[in-house]
Parts: structure tokens; C-alpha cells; sequence
């Protein structure tokens, strides 16, 4: 009977690869169906970018530090796997961008940096009257002509101006990609921009008609709840609780997959261990440098080669709470990209998660890397929270050494949607479903930055597979 088992490998642990194979088993154990379930993670650990450290106190996140709540694919698989009792929300505050050697509150009514409210944009000391008075043109500049793709930065240019851009919408949409609008694809990242401006000309007036009012989302001690969740023990405990739920002996870890070979039936992947393993179907969940190399044999994915993506730092320091002799309300801010700073934002987590900290100490997390401006992350500890110390102290005034930092860096891990992504993801997609029957791509470098992205993938490709089996008419998957 074992030998009838469809037999499905998921090449990468991390959140994309872990949601296929938890709900790709869950079909196989609750609704009977002969699937072999195999997650194959060239690390250590599960969980990609998923990683905490817990220390004196402290939760620290070495990678992402939360996902929006209303995106629900991350809070269903959370229920799934008995995590939903740890989910908070951030605790809401003032937001700054430093421009001109100083903080200035975010425009109330802003949405990625488009204005929909006039008063806060016309009162902010972000921009010059010659800025304000460009932003407006938006209400009277034509539709931009139908394209298949332009860059966010030609976009947004285009309608507000360089100031609004470079002082607002540039460091709010690099932050979340770490990469260069005037390279990152609008169709890839934020396509409802465009289709806003095609339906109502101006990109303001759009937004504003097309935002839903916000709700008053309060929590039990009357204040508003933040728009982002995250888990009280880490988000690598979210990984850890989902591989608790894979099945015994379905998780192969520390083991590379070296070469995927078709066969008349299914494929051959061979490991760096010298094992052969057989697969009816594959889930390639790995970053889209690996795929030229494990499908050498398809130059389809030669394209991939060229797809760029940036290294970035996280730095974390610790310090007692009179060590911060200038105090901000705030939960944060971002930084604009002519400011003399090597920082691009810096989050003070234990404002906006206070779970994260002990009372009486103080947890500031800065991010340092973006596309053009990446050899900071080659610097060595010391040099890396000199620099960081510097800029804080620009603002701050910090009066005490941090009393630890922790350093993550994150080598060629953001994959950049450059102009024309959608297209050239279509064409592999296409061909791979013609040369490739039964392989489906899927993570961070394709369709999805964000834990709940990635998620959304994973979820698709358990649809995919199913699809492939046949096996859909005997069940109603558990992702719908």
C-alpha cells in the first residue's frame, strides 16, 4: 500500500515550504488520501528568516518582527497549529521620517506615503511649499498611459514629485523591500496603485474613496490595536510549533538538494549526502538563486541568475532606561534616503512590543543595507554599532554603551522585483508547467515578501499539487 503513496518533496524550510507541508499532510492524515510528505531544508533549522533570540529578558527578532493582521492566512495557520493564544498586536504610536537632520510625525491619512487627508499634509515640515504645490498636481496630471510595467519610482514621480517621493513614499516602500524605486517593479509590489489611478485619475482622490474608514480597533485597556501582529514567544517559535505537527521523519535537515533529474515517471533529486530520492511531484520552496543550479538542465531558469537582491543588517541594542537621556514618544521612524545616515530605519521595540523588554530597559532595533548601499553589512560587530551609535546619537543622545547588541546579517536575502518581475515569474511559470509537470515554484522571491505572502503561496501550491493528483474531487481542502 506504501508503494501506492504519491510521494511529494518540498525543497526549503522556511514559512513557504513548512505551510505546504503541514497542509499537504493534514489533507493526507484527515481525508485519507496516499500522500508521502517529504520537507527537505539545506540548513540546520527550520523557518527561514524566522529567528529570535531570547535573552535576560529579552525576545529579539533577527529577521522579520511581525506581519499585518489583516492578512489572514498567517493568523489561520497560527490556529492551526495552537499558536493563536500567543498573537499580539503592536502597540500603537507616533511613526517619524528623519529628513533635514530632524523628526517629523508621518502625515496623518497617509497610505504608503500617498496623502488622503489635506491638512496634515499641507501643516508638515517634510516638504517645501514648491513640494506641496507639486503633490497637488496630482488632482489635475491625466491617467498615465496603459503599460505593462514601469518602476515605483517613475510612478510616483510622476503623480506627487520628487520631494513627497524621497522624503516620504522612498523611505516607507525601501524599507519593506530594502531596495531602489526607481529599479523596483509598480506591477510586482503594489499594483493597486495603478489600478487606483486608472479608475480615478488622481492617485489622492483615489485612495481616499478606495480606504476603507478604520474601525475603532481597541483593546482591553481602551487603547487603539496596532495593524501588525506578532507572537509573545518570537516568531521562530511560530516555525517550531508547525514542525512539532509535521509528520515523524518527514523533515530532512542540514541536507542540500543538488540536481533534480526528470524521469519517465516523476523526478530524481540527488542530495549532497550521495541519496537519491525519488518525487512524483515537487514543491520548490528554496530562494531563486538555487533554482539554475538544482534544474541545471533548463535554461528557462537562467534568468533567475540575473535577478538581483540585497544584503541587509539588523542590530539590536540593549540599554538600561537612563541611558536614553532624550527620550521620543514615538514607536519609530524611517529615514530619508538624501539624510546623512547609514541607518535606513530604526524601530524602538520596546514602545511598539513592549513583550519584547524588561521594564526599566530600553530595546532599539535599526536596520542597516539597501540596494546601492550594502558594504556596511561586511563591517565587523564593533564597527556596526559604532556607526548605528553615531546616527542614534544624532537624535537621541544616548548616554551608555548598549549593554549587548545583536547582529544579524542577511547576505543577498532580498530578492528585488525589479521592471518586468511579473512578466519573466509568468514565463518560468509557464514553461515549467509545460517541461516540468508536476514541479511548482513558490516563496519570497517570486510572488511575496511578507510572512502572510509567503504563506499564501504555500497554501497554493497544496491546491497545485492536489490539482495534479487528481485528488481534489475526493476533498475540500483544509487551506479554503
Amino acid at each position: 500500500m506504501m508503494d501506492e503513496k504519491r510521494k511529494v518533496v518540498i525543497i526549503g524550510g522556511g514559512i513557504t515550504g513548512l505551510t505546504a507541508a503541514y497542509y499537504l499532510q493534514k489533507e493526507a492524515r484527515e481525508k485519507g488520501l496516499p500522500l508521502d510528505v517529504k520537507i527537505i531544508e539545506a540548513s540546520h533549522r527550520l523557518g527561514g528568516k524566522m529567528q529570535t533570540v531570547v535573552r535576560d529578558g529579552y525576545i529579539i527578532e533577527r529577521g522579520p518582527d511581525s506581519f499585518l493582521a489583516r492578512k489572514q492566512s498567517a493568523r489561520r495557520l497560527a490556529k492551526e497549529v495552537g499558536m493563536e493564544d500567543k498573537l499580539v498586536n503592536n502597540s500603537t504610536g507616533k511613526s517619524f521620517v528623519l529628513a533635514k537632520n530632524r523628526l517629523h510625525p508621518m502625515p496623518g491619512g497617509s497610505i504608503m506615503g500617498i496623502p488622503t487627508q489635506i491638512a496634515p499634509f499641507i501643516t508638515t515640515g517634510l516638504f517645501s511649499a514648491i513640494g506641496k504645490v507639486r503633490a497637488a498636481a496630482d488632482f489635475v496630471l491625466p491617467r498615465s498611459n496603459p503599460a505593462k510595467d514601469q518602476s515605483l519610482g517613475q510612478f510616483f514621480r510622476r503623480r506627487l514629485g520628487d520631494e513627497v517621493v524621497e522624503n516620504l513614499i522612498e523611505p516607507l516602500l525601501s524599507g519593506i523591500y530594502a531596495g531602489d524605486i526607481d529599479q523596483l517593479s509598480l506591477m510586482a509590489t503594489f499594483p493597486q496603485f495603478y489600478e487606483v489611478e486608472q479608475k480615478y485619475r488622481s492617485l489622492i482622490l483615489g485612495m481616499k474613496k478606495v480606504t476603507p474608514a478604520q474601525p475603532k480597533n481597541t483593546g482591553q485597556n481602551g487603547k487603539s490595536k496596532g495593524i501588525f501582529l506578532t507572537f509573545t514567544t518570537g516568531l521562530q517559535s511560530f516555525a517550531e510549533a508547525i514542525e512539532t505537527k509535521l509528520e515523524p521523519g518527514s523533515v530532512l535537515k542540514g541536507i542540500k538538494v543538488e540536481l533534480v533529474t526528470k524521469k519517465d515517471k516523476g523526478y530524481e533529486l540527488k542530495l549532497n549526502n550521495g541519496q537519491l530520492i525519488f518525487a512524483d511531484s515537487i514543491v520548490s520552496a528554496a530562494p531563486h538563486q538555487v533554482l539554475p543550479s538544482v534544474f541545471s538542465q533548463y535554461e528557462f531558469f537562467d534568468i533567475l541568475k540575473e535577478m538581483p537582491s540585497t544584503s541587509v543588517a539588523t542590530v539590536a541594542l540593549a540599554f538600561p532606561k537612563e541611558a536614553i537621556e532624550k527620550d521620543i514618544d514615538g514607536t519609530g521612524f524611517v529615514v530619508s534616503r538624501k539624510s546623512d545616515y547609514t541607518i535606513t530605519a530604526c524601530t524602538w521595540t520596546h514602545k511598539k512590543w513592549p513583550h519584547t523588554t524588561p521594564e526599566g530597559k530600553v530595546l532599539l532595533r535599526c536596520y542597516v543595507g539597501r540596494a546601492g548601499d550594502e558594504t556596511v553589512v561586511d563591517l565587523s560587530d564593533d564597527q556596526i554599532i559604532k556607526i548605528v551609535l553615531d546616527d542614534l546619537n544624532k537624535i537621541m543622545n544616548i548616554t551608555a554603551e548598549p549593554e549587548f547588541a545583536v547582529i544579524s546579517r542577511w547576505k543577498d536575502s532580498m530578492p528585488q522585483y525589479t521592471v518586468g518581475h511579473k512578466q519573466r515569474i509568468d514565463t518560468i511559470k509557464r514553461h515549467v508547467a509545460e517541461e516540468l509537470p508536476g514541479v511548482f515554484i513558490a516563496g519570497s522571491s517570486f510572488e511575496g515578501l511578507g510572512l502572510p505572502d509567503c504563506i499564501d503561496q504555500g497554501e497554493a501550491a497544496v491546491e497545485k499539487v492536489l490539482s495534479y493528483f487528481n485528488l481534489h474531487e475526493k476533498t475540500k481542502t483544509a487551506v479554503k
